[in-house]
């Protein structure tokens, strides 16, 4: 399947065809990338439907243009909602976060300008994280009357560490590149002219891992497998081992190595 045949005028995530196995998904809702409705919704399904294909291809999720990844959450839209609107577009934000996370193959993103709220927990639920220099990461909604979605601020909690956790959160303050590497926001930092091409590169050294591998690990590394019994972590052990040691590109692997 090509993702080209997802695009349609009114798109507003651009996913470019399938080259080497990778698709780029491009947030394209102008001026500044926001989360409204529509987007969550196309970008939920073109996810999904990506997932359920026979040959899932690896992801990069970017911005269109340079100064914005993602601007959050569309406050346009926000601003004539009552509480139960609300709760219903948490919900669906909730869904692309569990698309995310769930996503079988590998999922790069590419931090391209300013990536605010609902941009960061985004980002945070992909495998790899690159930024251009000149990207910015704020949360901004304790200013703004809104909150985070409570699965965002686990993962942030989980990644930056709980005192740079609330540092972002509560103070609401936005952080350069450099210190979103430095509290393991972002993986790495490039040159913005190098951005998109770094991170398709990484997308596809690691699309020709072995499939049932490489999704079997981010099942487990997405799992809180630490308060799990010790015959829970054997099931899923041995769930795994069947389904990795029954997969061709796996066993191809194992015969390949030569160390």
């Amino acid at each position: 399947m090509t993702a080209g045949s997802h695009n349609t005028a009114l798109s507003l995530v651009h996913a470019s065809d399938e080259v080497d196995g990778v698709v780029v998904l491009t947030l394209s809702h102008p001026p500044a990338n926001a989360l409204s409705n529509a987007l969550v919704s196309e970008l939920t399904a073109k996810l999904v439907t990506l997932a359920t294909g026979p040959n899932a291809p690896a992801v990069v999720l970017t911005g269109a243009g340079e100064r914005f990844f993602c601007a959050g959450g569309d406050m346009k839209e926000a601003v004539d909602f009552d509480a139960n609107v609300m709760v219903e577009r948490m919900a669906g934000f909730h869904a692309l976060l569990c698309a995310l996370e769930n996503y079988p193959r590998p999922l790069v993103c590419a931090v391209n300008g300013w990536c605010v709220g609902g941009g960061i927990e985004m980002a945070l639920f992909t495998d790899v994280v690159y930024a251009a220099v000149g990207a910015r990461f704020v949360f901004p909604e304790i200013k703004h009357g809104m909150l985070p979605a409570v699965k965002g601020i686990s993962r942030v909690r989980s990644v930056a560490g709980d005192r740079a956790a609330r540092r972002l959160l509560l103070g609401g303050e936005p952080v350069d590149a450099a210190t979103a590497e430095a509290i393991g926001i972002v993986d790495q930092v490039v040159e913005q002219n190098e951005l998109l091409a770094t991170a398709v590169a990484d997308a596809r050294s690691a699309a020709a891992k072995p499939p049932a591998v490489f999704a079997a690990l981010k099942r487990a590394l997405h799992s809180d497998t630490t308060s799990w019994p010790d015959e829970e972590q054997l099931r899923v052990t041995l769930a795994g081992a069947r389904t990795v040691f029954n997969d061709p590109a796996a066993r191809a692997a194992r015969e390949g190595y030569n160390g």
